[in-house]
């Protein structure tokens, strides 16, 4: 007993840290949040600026006039943003969904040592991520072989599946799940399916809600897909990053077309920069919101997933 309390009486002043080591450290991470969070604090400031003061002073901390026109502006577009929103949102939670099962279903096939065809598919999965087809073949496979242009497929399947994201996945079963928990109850008479699920997604939540904030931050700041496969007849479609880029371009292609439209007319009064802000908060704060629901896991599924590869 005294070998054992001698024991972790070193181990605990080996780890104590001082009183001026803990003050740096301390103000070292307050510096850090700040950097963080100031740039955003600056962003909703600028979105409250009138268009007066942003002419006369820039962006500044302190405006010299607030003023809500920029949210004013977004609000009469709210059909369109309301409809948008309810897209992105549909995307993302059946989106992170979907890629959540195959890669992960991918990731857990790749895992296991008896699977024959482990060490040529891992090599094929592999290759994409150095070697990609590019945009056009990977257009003419959406359009031409799947034929999923103009629909909700087209800005979901995609982006649904990561060589990325499955190697992340393969390394946190290679790690962590025991090949003898998946042996006892292969002898219990469980089938791959029933193994999967009740055993191994259970003791996975770290990785899975690490790929799972990937894939909605995906989704969720997707516009790219919509413009390729979405047309225009089609405007129900389109997601709520691309109607804000596209509401920012017409402000912008107006105020640039303000000189030609005379002194008297209203154009040149567009509050484009406080918008261009205002855009900036509506995309980031609903996302921003849920990442503390997932802090937790995606800690842990970072540090684990890449103990091996």
């Amino acid at each position: 007993m005294r070998t054992s309390r001698r024991e972790i009486s070193a181990v605990e002043r080996f780890n104590r840290i001082s009183v001026p080591t803990n003050i740096i450290f301390t103000t070292l991470f307050i510096v850090l949040a700040l950097l963080c969070v100031i740039p955003v604090v600056f962003v909703a400031i600028i979105s409250l600026s009138s268009n007066d003061s942003i002419e006369k002073i820039g962006y500044s901390f302190m405006p010299l006039e607030w003023s809500l026109d920029a949210y004013a502006y977004l609000w009469r577009e709210r059909v369109s943003i309301g409809r948008a929103t309810f897209v992105s949102v549909f995307i993302t939670v059946v989106g992170t969904i979907l890629g959540l099962y195959l890669n992960a279903t991918m990731g857990y096939v790749l895992s296991r040592p008896t699977f024959r065809l482990k060490k040529f598919l891992t090599y094929f999965i592999f290759i994409p991520m150095l070697f990609s087809g590019g945009l056009v073949s990977s257009y003419l496979v959406n359009t031409q072989m799947l034929r999923i242009q103009n629909s909700y497929w087209a800005l979901i399947l995609p982006i649904a599946v990561s060589s990325f994201y499955v190697i992340i996945i393969r390394t946190f079963f290679q790690t962590t799940v025991p090949d003898s928990l998946i042996e006892s109850a292969k002898i219990d008479g469980a089938s791959q399916m029933r193994i999967f699920f009740s055993i191994v997604l259970p003791i996975s939540l770290p990785v899975m809600a690490t790929i799972g904030l990937f894939l909605s931050f995906g989704y969720w700041n997707d516009w790219f897909s919509a413009m390729l496969y979405i047309q225009s007849s089609h405007q129900e479609l389109y997601p709520l990053q691309y109607v804000l880029i596209s509401i920012e371009r017409n402000m912008e292609f107006l105020s640039r077309s303000s000189e030609f439209m005379g002194p008297d007319s209203s154009i040149g009064k567009l509050p484009a920069e406080s918008t261009r802000m205002a855009i900036v908060m509506i995309v980031v704060i609903p996302i921003a919101l849920s990442y503390p629901f997932f802090q937790k896991y995606f800690i842990t599924g970072l540090t684990i997933g890449a103990v091996k590869g």
